[in-house]
């Protein structure tokens, strides 16, 4: 039988908040800051986030030549212009992805393969995931043979929480 993660461990988007992608985020922001009260650095610290990867190297709302790549102080961010749909979302920034434990990829399938391989081979600056590089942690990538074809480190991992 599986294990449920506890209701209070769990931060869901309000999606009552209509009147701007702000307001949503400041909700939210609420929400991170009553659980990671009291944080030994200026982000909080996730045990662990898990992450997917668009086709153009985008991860959570943060998409390739945006604005938001530049973020340096703000947990959640709102995004109005994101070139993928829906075009109103919120986000968590790269500080706060970077600063987590454990950042763990997942893709899969043969449309993910040459962008798995210019994130983790190639290191394209250009492509949002790229920068996802946890300062005291560890970043791992789960994939299927399709997304890992022609990666130059093809061989399996050992993963710890």
């Amino acid at each position: 039988q599986g294990r449920s993660v506890p209701a209070d461990q769990v931060m869901v988007i309000n999606d009552t908040l209509t009147d701007s992608t702000q307001q949503v985020a400041d909700d939210y922001l609420g929400k991170m800051q009553s659980v990671f009260t009291g944080a030994k650095t200026k982000f909080p610290e996730f045990d662990l986030v898990l992450l997917g990867i668009g086709p153009d190297g985008h991860t959570c709302s943060l998409f390739p030549n945006h604005p938001l790549l530049e973020e340096r102080t703000a947990w959640v961010a709102p995004i109005d212009d994101s070139p993928k749909e829906p075009p109103h979302r919120i986000t968590l920034t790269l500080p706060v992805v970077n600063h987590a434990r454990k950042v763990a990829f997942v893709a899969s399938g043969a449309g993910k393969t040459s962008t798995v391989r210019a994130i983790v081979d190639e290191r394209n600056v250009h492509l949002p995931a790229t920068h996802v590089a946890p300062v005291n942690g560890d970043t791992y990538w789960f994939l299927d043979h399709a997304a890992a074809k022609g990666l130059s480190v093809n061989k399996p991992s050992e993963f710890k929480l």
